[in-house]
């Protein structure tokens, strides 16, 4: 799913540069975060508006990665290469309880026939750590890293389950709600109302809220102060399973994958 264009950091959002606030490290990151599905390869000028940025600023910028090796040139068009993929393995070599996890994992996409995914919350997405796909569900693909809104996704509002009320609502006032399919939710207290629920049952089902004919099941991940710290998910077509076939036969197996994985998150700690 493309995602609307936007500044990749608004002014407000923007430390003053000081001793604890390195700008030009800033303005780095935002020329890598600038490429994306929606943007695979940019020129000069595409780089420095969606970053943000002069021409020079991000020309500087540019041909500090083109050395490092985190970009190549092919005459005016840059792009990134597979060297960035190190920056967000580190993230997950860091993190060994998802090595661990995954053969879990592909136990419940076999045992449901199921796609699964783990993912974790930053910001205002979810971003993938795990996923496995046992069949094509949804017409974008999925993989390691990749983000979806959490306010219409079923691990998405798990996640956000873990936030205290206040805290919830303070985001979700901040987030672009879209109304992506005719079922999805923008309205604040109706979100707030179902990540109750949520918070109560402690599993989420979701309906065609992220893309017409996609159903999906998610459950919470605890570490041992009993924080959400992570979500596990089975999705499939609406054709496929109904709800009640759902709730009878893939929510205990989802919940107890959950359990397990839990267990070995806070064996970590």
């Amino acid at each position: 799913m493309n995602q609307p264009s936007t500044p990749l950091l608004t002014t407000e959002e923007t430390p003053r540069p000081g001793d604890s606030y390195v700008q030009s490290f800033a303005r780095g990151l935002a020329v890598l975060r600038s490429f994306g599905a929606e943007a695979p390869q940019q020129t000069l000028s595409d780089v420095a508006e969606r970053a943000q940025l002069t021409r020079a600023g991000a020309r500087r910028i540019l041909l500090t990665l083109l050395q490092l090796g985190y970009v190549e040139a092919d005459g005016r068009l840059f792009r990134l290469t597979p060297k960035v993929l190190d920056l967000g393995y580190a993230y997950l070599s860091s993190l060994p309880v998802w090595t661990q996890a995954q053969p879990l994992l592909e136990e419940l996409m076999q045992a449901l026939r199921q796609s699964c995914s783990a993912t974790v919350l930053d910001g205002d997405d979810i971003v993938y750590v795990v996923r496995l796909s046992a069949h094509r569900t949804m017409s974008i693909n999925l993989g390691i890293g990749s983000r979806l809104p959490a306010y219409c996704t079923s691990m998405g509002r798990v996640l956000l389950s873990g936030l205290a009320p206040d805290a919830l609502r303070a985001r979700l006032s901040k987030m672009a709600l879209l109304k992506i399919t005719p079922a999805t939710k923008v309205d604040i207290e109706a979100l707030m109302e179902e990540i109750a629920q949520v918070r109560r049952q402690g599993w989420c089902l979701v309906q065609e809220e992220l893309e017409q004919g996609l159903i999906a099941l998610a459950a919470p991940v605890f570490d041992r102060a009993g924080h959400v710290v992570a979500a596990i998910n089975v999705s499939g077509q609406t054709a496929g399973p109904s709800v009640a076939q759902l709730m009878e036969h893939s929510l205990p197996k989802l919940l107890e994958t959950a359990s397990r994985v839990s267990a070995l998150v806070r064996v970590q700690q």
